[in-house]
This record gives structure tokens, C-alpha cells and sequence, in this order.
């Protein structure tokens, strides 16, 4: 399935890590980003001054600002006969006064439209899947490092590339709106239940193979689905905006605002139901027996139990052979919701869509018995000494394999 590639929405990207003078009014009034001289590789040499520009600043949790203001790019020597000096000049602004030292920040250059300022704070997440989306293949540095977005060689728009664009504020165009188009037909202007679209999105993918590829099959059928979701929202949401939110002598202010909301909330409740539809599937298809969703103590009720809930509350069932596997599509502070949720299982899996979680977080979660199971295509986006822990989902339906036939595989 063709999503498309970054370099369709963007020709360059620089990263560095900001400075005292750079973020501290009280050091120095510059208003400044140093080391730009660089970054004539992706703005050129034409003097550019007072452009509008989209700041965003992007901390933990939802926590986003985005500011539409302006940015200078200039040579403050152009009038020199041999000498130049490049600046990149910035305006304050709601973002620049987030900043802080060793902040990263990256400037990015779309095909069209406003240069993006994205500042995201030190060693996070964030900063760790930008690096990773834009395939910069370097931690930032003092001075900015440049690079390319090359059609060859650029990130492929897949669902983890999206939710990391979504976080930007940005929607790519889908590629292959004519066979989206015919896939969701069926549905008119009604979102049908979560389970039959997951089934729908399976079945227009039936190339790929759950037995034989398991990674692939679950990113797959995510992937389809996503993409047939966010075509059926475009519709739905279209025609309730052409039918108006008028009320009666004047606009239906609340009625906007709740709408907005529907859209926002069906969008997460979704996406974590997605996972677990499409995993649930994967697993019968290799034949693993589970209980989905079964009660645990305290009123726990843990995604995946393994072999089932009636083996989980018989004492005399084997400790060992039973497994628990949380699904997130995606963790910020989550993956902490998990470790109570199954006291007879000490080492607890979690398997999670989201790319390049920083290595202080899987660090915690292995301190706290936590297995990230991750699929196969997005372990490059994690740093190598992460990636030998991470498991993916060909190696979690081994061990649920190994400890339904009463083996003693690790994991």
C-alpha cells in the first residue's frame, strides 16, 4: 500500500540543541538561533525577512502550543564584498518563551507553505522520534546539523510516520484516495462498530498473512484501517460542516464545540480498539487462546490474558504458563496502568504502536518487569541498546505458543 513519503511534504530539516544565549532573555537579546550558516543548504542564499512561520512547541502528555508568526533569514553582510553571515532570526512569541538550554530544536522546510519551528524538550520521546522521522541519524548537536529529504531515501508516511506528523498539526494527502474510496463505500455516512471495520480493513489487505508474517500482518491491517478511517471522517465530517450549526436567530456556538469534541474523542477511543481488534485476530489465526478483557483483581481488566480467565483464577494453574499483554496504540505515561492489572503474573508484556519511546522510559519499564513488545518495522526507531530488549510480534507469539503447550520459553 502506497502512503506516500516525507519527502513529499518537506525538502529539508536541521536539528541542533539550544543554548543558554539562544532560550535566556537576561543573557542575551539576540533573538537568534547561532551556528545558521548550515542552513543555507535548505533556505539558500536569497535574503529572506519577516516570513510568516509556524512555531510549535510539543511537551509531554497533549501538552502542544502552535503559533503562526514570523521568522527572518538573512546575510547581515550582504553589502560585504568577500564576507557573509548568515542568520536565522526569531520573533518572540508564546514558543520562543518555552524554550529552554539543551531544548531541541528543529527547522524544518515544507514543499509548501510556512518553515516549521518545533522546539521539544531535551532527550524525550518527542525529540527521539523527530530525529527518526526525519532520518537525521544524529543526536543534536551545538551547531545545526542540515539534512535533505531525499525521495530515496525518506521515511514512508506509514501510521507511525502520521501519528508523529498529527502531533505537528499536519494531515498528508492519502495516495490512493480512489481504492480508499471504494473501500468505505459500503458505509455511506455512518461510522459502522469498531470490530466490523477492523474486519473490512482485513479483508481488503488479504495479501498479507497473520501465520507467516506476523509483524507485518499487524502494521498492515492497522495501516488500512487508519487510512480508511481518516477517508470516512473526511466525508462524515464534511457534510455535517455543509449542513451548518445554526441555531434558531444565531450560530450554534455549542453545538460546534461538541461536535469538534465527537471528532477528536472517536479518533483515540478508535485507535486503541483497532489495536486490539486486529490482535485479537492475529492471535486466533495462529491459534493462541486468550481472554479478552477478562476481570482480574481489584476489578482489573487486562487486554490480553493467556490462556484464558479460567486458568488465571484456578491457584492450581501453573503461574508460569500464564501470560498477560497490554495493547496501547500509543504510551506517553500509560504503560504504568498495566503493572496491576494481573498479580499472579510478575513479568507483564505491553505492545505498543509508538515509535522511538525515549530509553529512560523502557528503561523504567524493564526496572519494573515490563516487556515493550513493538512490531519488527519500528525497532529502528528505537537506539540500538533498546532494540536487543524490545520483543516484536513474531517472538510474542512464540512464547504464547511455548506456554500454551506447556514449555518454559522466556520473555
Amino acid at each position: 500500500m502506497n502512503r506516500g513519503q516525507l519527502s513529499d511534504l518537506f525538502t529539508g530539516v536541521a536539528i541542533k540543541r539550544l543554548s543558554a544565549v539562544e532560550t535566556r532573555p537576561e543573557i542575551s537579546n539576540q533573538h537568534e538561533f547561532n551556528g545558521s550558516a548550515a542552513l543555507r543548504q535548505i533556505f539558500g542564499d536569497e535574503d529572506m525577512k519577516q516570513i510568516p512561520a509556524r512555531y510549535i512547541w510539543l511537551g509531554s502528555e497533549q501538552d502542544a502550543i502552535s503559533v503562526d508568526h514570523k521568522v527572518s533569514w538573512y546575510d547581515s553582510r550582504r553589502a560585504h564584498a568577500t564576507r557573509t553571515e548568515y542568520r536565522l532570526y526569531y520573533f518572540d512569541n508564546e514558543v520562543t518563551g518555552m524554550m529552554k538550554e539543551g531544548d531541541a530544536l528543529f527547522v524544518a522546510l515544507p514543499r509548501a507553505g510556512a518553515p516549521l519551528i518545533i522546539v521539544v524538550p531535551v532527550n524525550s520521546t518527542l525529540e527521539h522520534q523527530l530525529v527518526w522521522l526525519f532520518g537525521i541519524g544524529q543526536d543534536p548537536g551545538s551547531s545545526f546539523a542540515v539534512k535533505q529529504v531525499e525521495p530515496k531515501t525518506a521515511t514512508e508516511l506509514d501510521f507511525a510516520a502520521r501519528y508523529i506528523l498529527n502531533q505537528l498539526g499536519i494531515d498528508p494527502p492519502e495516495p490512493e484516495a480512489d481504492l480508499l474510496d471504494r473501500l468505505i463505500e459500503p458505509f455511506g455516512l455512518v461510522f459502522p462498530k469498531t470490530a466490523i471495520f477492523s474486519a473490512a480493513a482485513r479483508k481488503s489487505r488479504e495479501d498479507l498473512s497473520a501465520l507467516g508474517e506476523p509483524d507485518a500482518a499487524l502494521t498492515g491491517w492497522l495501516d488500512r484501517e487508519e487510512a480508511m478511517f481518516r477517508r470516512l471522517e473526511r466525508r462524515i465530517v464534511a457534510a455535517r460542516i455543509g449542513a451548518g450549526f445554526g441555531a434558531a436567530d444565531a450560530a450554534d456556538v455549542d453545538g460546534f464545540l461538541g461536535f469538534s469534541l465527537s471528532v477528536q474523542n472517536r479518533r483515540k477511543s478508535r485507535a486503541g480498539l483497532a489495536l486490539e481488534n486486529h490482535l485479537g485476530a492475529l492471535l486466533a489465526d495462529n491459534g493462541i487462546r486468550h481472554s479478552r478483557g477478562a476481570v482480574t483483581e481489584n476489578g482489573n481488566r487486562p487486554d490480553f490474558l493467556f490462556p484464558g480467565a479460567a486458568e488465571y483464577r484456578d491457584p492450581a494453574f501453573p503461574a508460569a504458563r500464564l501470560t498477560m499483554l497490554g495493547a496501547k496504540s500509543t504510551l506517553k505515561e500509560r504503560w504504568r496502568q498495566v503493572l496491576s492489572e494481573a498479580a499472579r503474573i510478575p513479568g507483564k508484556h505491553l505492545l505498543t504502536l509508538e515509535p522511538g519511546i525515549s530509553q529512560n522510559q523502557t528503561d523504567e519499564m524493564a526496572a519494573k518487569a515490563l516487556r515493550l513488545v513493538v512490531p519488527r518495522a519500528l525497532h529502528a526507531s528505537y537506539r540500538p541498546a533498546q532494540q536487543a530488549w524490545l520483543m516484536d510480534v513474531r517472538s510474542f507469539v512464540t512464547l504464547a505458543h511455548a506456554r500454551q503447550a506447556g514449555g518454559r520459553a522466556g520473555g
